[in-house]
C-alpha cells in the first residue's frame, strides 16, 4: 500500500455521464443518496477513495444494474483519465503505457493500484486497493473491464485474454461477464487480476506521438510532484519509503539526505507532527506486509525477506504485534472476508 492522496474528483464524471445516458434524474439521485455534486466543481479537487465507492454503489442501486461496475468500465474513455489518459495514449507500447500508469496514477486515483508480472507463460495484471479495506465488487469490475477495454483501444487490436480472476463471490446472474469480457471469470480467487498473453506488452500503441508524450508526461510529472509536495512532511517521507522498499531499507541518515536536510532537522519536523522516523518505518513495513498478504500469493518467508527482516520468525513476531494475528491467520481471515 502506498500513500493515499485519494481520488481526483473528475472520477465522478463517468458515473454522471452514465446516469445521464440512462435518462436518470440527477437532482433526485443526489438528494436520495445524500451526495454533493459540488464535489465535481473543482477539477483539481480530491475525494476519498471511499467516497468514489459510495457514488458507485449508489449509482448501481439507483439504476437497478447489478453489474453496474462491469458495464461502467466499458464506457471509460481516455479523456476521463485526464492528463494520465493522454500519457497512456501517446506511449509507444502497451508496456510503456502500463509503466506510465504506475508512475503517475496518483494524479488520478491513488487509493487503487495496478501491478503486473509474467508468470507461467502469462502476463498477470493485478488490481488492488492501497487501503486495508477490500474494494467493492462494482469498483473491482469497473477497473477490470475498463483496463481490458482501454488496452484494446490503445493497440487497435484484439487483446488475448487468457482468464480473469476475482476475489469476490459471483453474483446471482453471471451471464453478463461473457458478454463484456468474452469469458467467464474465476471467483473467490486470492487476487483480482487479468491474465493475458505476454506478447501484449510489445503491442504498439496506435496513437503514439513522442512530441505529445513529452508534453503530457511533463504535465503529469508536475502534477504528481505538486500533489506529493502538498502532503504533510511525514506523508512525503512515507511516500518516499514506499518507493525504496523492497529494494532497500533506508536509514534515518539516508532519508534525511534524500530530503536535503540533516538528521536532526528531519526528526524535529516529524516531532512537530508528534511522529518519529521509526514509527513511519514501522507503518510502511506494516502497510506493505498487509498488502502482500492480502493481495499476492507470496509465501510468508518471501515477504519477510522483501521487508528486510532478519528471519521469518522476526517478521511473524512484528506482524502479530501490529495486528494481533500471525501472518498466516491474517491471510486466512482476509481470504474468508
Amino acid at each position: 500500500m502506498q500513500e493515499d492522496y485519494g481520488v481526483s474528483s473528475t472520477m465522478l464524471y463517468p458515473i454522471i455521464k452514465t446516469l445521464t445516458r440512462r435518462g436518470c434524474d440527477l437532482a433526485a439521485f443526489y438528494e436520495a443518496n445524500g451526495l454533493e455534486p459540488e464535489q465535481m466543481d473543482d477539477p483539481d479537487g480530491r475525494i476519498a477513495g471511499a467516497e468514489l465507492e459510495r457514488w458507485t454503489l449508489a449509482a448501481a442501486a439507483w439504476t437497478g444494474d447489478d453489474h453496474f461496475g462491469l458495464h461502467q468500465g466499458r464506457t471509460m474513455e481516455f479523456v476521463d483519465l485526464g492528463i494520465l489518459g493522454y500519457v497512456l495514449m501517446h506511449s509507444e507500447t502497451i508496456a510503456d503505457s502500463l509503466a506510465a500508469y504506475r508512475r503517475y496514477n496518483t494524479t488520478l486515483v491513488s487509493a487503487f493500484g495496478l501491478d503486473w508480472e509474467e508468470r507461467e507463460g502469462e502476463l498477470r495484471l493485478r488490481l488492488y486497493s492501497r487501503t486495508p479495506q477490500r474494494m467493492s465488487r462494482h469498483c473491482v469490475e469497473d477497473m477490470a473491464s475498463s483496463l481490458y477495454d482501454l488496452l484494446g483501444k490503445l493497440s487497435h487490436r484484439e487483446v488475448p485474454l487468457l482468464g480473469v480472476d476475482f476475489a469476490h463471490d459471483p453474483p446471482a446472474d453471471i451471464r453478463p461477464y461473457v458478454e463484456v469480457l468474452g469469458r467467464m471469470p474465476r471467483f473467490g480467487q486470492p487476487v483480482d487480476q487479468l491474465r493475458l498473453a505476454p506478447e501484449v506488452l510489445s503491442f504498439p500503441v496506435r496513437y503514439a506521438d513522442r512530441r505529445l508524450l513529452a508534453y503530457f508526461e511533463g504535465l503529469a510529472r508536475q502534477s504528481a510532484e505538486e500533489l506529493e509536495r502538498s502532503a504533510p512532511f511525514s506523508e512525503q517521507i512515507v511516500s518516499w519509503l514506499h518507493r525504496q522498499l523492497p529494494q532497500t531499507l533506508p536509514t534515518l541518515q539516508e532519508t534525511a539526505q534524500a530530503f536535503h536536510v540533516s538528521s536532526r532537522t528531519l526528526q524535529e519536523r516529524l516531532h512537530r507532527e508528534e511522529l518519529t522516523y521509526n514509527a513511519l518505518m514501522m507503518r510502511v513495513r506494516k502497510e506493505l506486509a498487509i498488502d502482500y498478504l492480502s493481495q499476492t500469493p507470496y509465501a510468508v518467508g518471501e515477504i519477510a525477506y522483501a521487508l528486510h527482516f532478519s528471519e521469518p520468525s522476526a517478521f511473524q513476531t512484528a506482524f502479530k504485534k501490529w495486528t494481533g494475528l500471525t501472518p498466516g491467520q491474517y491471510r486466512a481471515h482476509t481470504m474468508r472476508g
